[in-house]
């Protein structure tokens, strides 16, 4: 190893030594606020009435965080007694197809959703959805 200096190292270290310019310290950790950009919520065995109050609440609350996708998970209604209810509409009485029609009811959300992934909510194979959310 070269023990001696050069005229060119000293130049530069006489140069950063004199040198006002902060540096930046790399060692500090930087603390970033907790900001989910995708989020989940799963509504199985919610009623319709608790359903749609609580993917309300998700929306808004996903929306005012910066969130810009969430998933909805309905379930495929494979298992609803709906069918076995002559009173009961088979079309509407599960999740998987109420939570969108009231989304798309409530202007107040839909103010907030840029996009609604209906090839989703229309497969047969799948039992949840995506929504793209706009930026506050």
């Amino acid at each position: 190893m070269n023990k001696k200096l050069s005229d060119k190292d000293k130049k530069d270290w006489q140069s950063f030594v004199e040198n006002k310019e902060k540096l930046e310290n790399k060692d500090l950790e930087i603390k970033k606020e907790n900001i989910f950009f995708e989020k989940t919520i799963d509504l199985h065995g919610y009623t319709l009435n608790d359903a749609n109050k609580k993917i309300k609440d998700f929306i808004e609350e996903s929306y005012n965080k910066g969130v810009s996708k969430i998933n909805i998970i309905t379930g495929k209604g494979s298992r609803s007694k709906v069918n076995d209810d002559p009173y009961k509409s088979a079309n509407f009485g599960i999740l998987k197809y109420s939570i969108p029609e009231f989304i798309k009811n409530d202007a107040d959300l839909i103010k907030m959703i840029k996009e609604i992934d209906f090839d989703s909510i229309n497969s047969e194979n799948r039992g949840s959805f995506n929504i793209t959310l706009k930026k506050k």
